[in-house]
């Protein structure tokens, strides 16, 4: 499946890139969000892992953008932003899910399986 990852931490964005595509998948990662904001306006992507604070703009906005366009593509946040505002907000503008950093890689992989899976309309893995 080909991901989209948003993320301007460099190590993590580098550790999130190689797990995945350990398992199979083709990442693309971009660390500025207007410049995300660009290429999900021509690109389509089978799931986008997105980080909130991010320069140039934010995930909020990125996520708002996508869903005003009526795009369908899943969109995981990954974010240190814990707070319940923040969360319930991002599932309001769209996001089908919502995981806080520090996480565990096998949280990520497994959020994934069933997002991807769920995008494919299949009950299990």
């Amino acid at each position: 499946m080909r991901i989209f990852l948003v993320e301007d931490t460099r190590d993590v964005g580098e550790a999130i890139s190689r797990r995945l595509e350990k398992v199979g998948h083709t990442v693309d990662w971009q660390t500025d969000g207007q410049a995300a904001a660009d290429i999900l306006e021509f690109t389509d992507y089978d799931l986008v892992i997105l980080d909130v604070m991010l320069p140039g703009l934010d995930g909020f906005e990125i996520l708002r953008h996508l869903r005003a366009r009526r795009k369908t593509t899943p969109v995981l946040v990954l974010t240190a932003r814990s707070e319940i505002e923040d969360r319930v907000g991002a599932l309001d503008l769209g996001a089908d899910d919502y995981l806080v950093k520090p996480f565990d890689f096998r949280e990520l992989e497994a959020r994934t399986r069933v997002l991807l899976r769920r995008r494919q309309g299949d009950p299990t893995n």
